[in-house]
């Protein structure tokens, strides 16, 4: 029998160093619009706190809500230029992909 071991610890996916993902989900317009490998580097980055392209005081009620509980959001792009968002709910139990005009 092989054991994965402390090995799923360090995957980015299944362990965060700001905070939990929960349930990842997307959304039918991101799933068309954004490719694979560039949705998964975005939820890495969403996952280690870094928020992407949101003015100071988004940037500000995220580190608030890492400290409170409350949602979190981030929004990037990708290569082509589409805009996306990534939102973890205040429970930590599910993280959506989505394109803005989906919310």
């Amino acid at each position: 029998m092989v054991s994965r071991g402390r090995d799923d610890e360090r995957d980015p996916l299944v362990r965060s160093d700001k905070f939990e993902l929960g349930l990842t989900v997307m959304t039918p317009g991101a799933r068309d619009a954004i490719p694979p490998m560039q949705m998964m580097r975005a939820l890495r980055r969403h996952a280690r706190g870094d928020w992407g392209d949101l003015d100071p005081d988004d940037l500000r009620a995220n580190e608030d809500a890492l400290k409170h509980g409350d949602r979190l959001l981030s929004a990037y792009r990708t290569e082509s230029g589409t805009k996306f968002w990534i939102i973890t709910e205040a429970d930590r139990s599910a993280t959506t992909v989505l394109l803005p005009d989906e919310y």
